[in-house]
């Protein structure tokens, strides 16, 4: 059966390199001060060298795929927004409109459905839309009308049953699952609801944890004293100085967000990904989750997508997608 191709409606025209893009800051002017932490504008210098991304190992985890320096897979690192690759037309080479290239993430058509029984419970059904490097892109609709669902798609945690996404102008929806795992841990953050902190360990390992799982024993131990450095730092920008040595059980709801914000960050990654970010959270504490990712997002250029079904949350995003039964609507 032959599959309805949906347009690319929710791309927005891609910019040429360093060409202006649109922030938030006039809404925030000046970034926010958190409780417990110093403004974000005083630490953005030294927040750049620090958490910007660092270059994987040689060892991973892709595969080198074309001579250095000519590939933003190669084995020497993520070439941070390379040249575009071959020319790219879409899933069936038939369809220019769908291309990828310019866009930092970008899905082509997704399809995906889940097993209820003995039923096919379709989610989604043709979605496709661009995102720009640096934008702050929401995404909202009802419950159940597949928005966690394509958050999880787009950071590779499953795969759609037809369809494609890109990043950086690379598919990444068929990498084998140890790379897929590797773009995760390197160059996507992701924050959900749930927090999701390993309750043993202390606010400040939560936040390394990321870091212990992608190196080796021995790498890791090399450069702990830096590591720790990172982490304190990270938590100290989101307000969660004080509290590094305390276990989740000790912290509030709010305050085990921001680790976990924290620890998304840990990494370096170019993109994060939240799903409900706020959703657990009282209107106070959710706005200074809110502040956290405006000033994330205005001073390190990172390139955020985030679902929530708070539409004066969304309003306050560069773009926003609605969802509906399984497809975006029309604007």
């Amino acid at each position: 059966m032959n599959e309805q191709r949906t347009p690319i409606s929710a791309m927005p025209t891609p910019p040429s390199h360093g060409g202006p893009r649109h922030h938030f800051a006039a809404r925030v002017p000046g970034g926010p001060t958190l409780e417990g932490g110093p403004a974000l504008e005083a630490v953005s210098q030294e927040t750049t060298t620090t958490i910007g991304h660092t270059p994987l190992r040689p060892d991973g985890p892709y595969p080198p795929e074309a001579p250095r320096g000519q590939t933003a897979w190669a084995a020497d690192g993520y070439a941070d927004y390379p040249d575009p690759p071959e020319a790219h037309t879409g899933v069936d080479g038939r369809d220019p409109a769908s291309s990828t290239i310019g866009y930092h993430l970008a899905a082509i058509n997704l399809h995906k459905s889940y097993r209820k029984g003995s039923l096919d419970v379709p989610v989604l059904r043709g979605v496709s839309l661009g995102v720009r490097r640096g934008e702050f892109l929401a995404i909202v609709g009802k419950s159940g009308c597949g928005k966690s669902t394509l958050l999880h798609l787009l950071g590779t945690l499953d795969r759609p049953d037809s369809g494609q996404i890109d990043f950086n102008g690379r598919r990444i929806d068929d990498l084998p699952a140890v790379h897929r795992d590797g773009l995760r841990n390197g160059y996507f953050g992701m924050i959900f609801q749930f927090y999701y902190l390993l309750p043993e360990l202390t606010t400040l390992e939560n936040v390394l944890a990321p870091l212990m799982i992608a190196e080796n024993t021995w790498g890791y131990l090399t450069r702990r004293r830096q590591h720790r450095k990172k982490a304190a730092h990270l938590l100290e920008m989101v307000g969660l100085g004080h509290r590094l040595k305390h276990k989740p059980r000790e912290l509030s709801g709010g305050e085990m967000q921001r680790a976990a914000i924290a620890r998304a960050l840990i990494a370096g990654p170019q993109v994060l990904l939240a799903d409900e970010p706020t959703g657990n959270l009282d209107e106070t504490t959710g706005g200074q989750i809110m502040e956290i990712l405006h000033s994330l997002n205005r001073e390190q250029n990172l390139t955020i997508v985030m679902v929530t079904h708070d539409l004066a949350l969304a309003d306050q995003a560069d773009r926003v997608i609605r969802l509906t039964g399984g497809q975006i609507e029309a604007s």
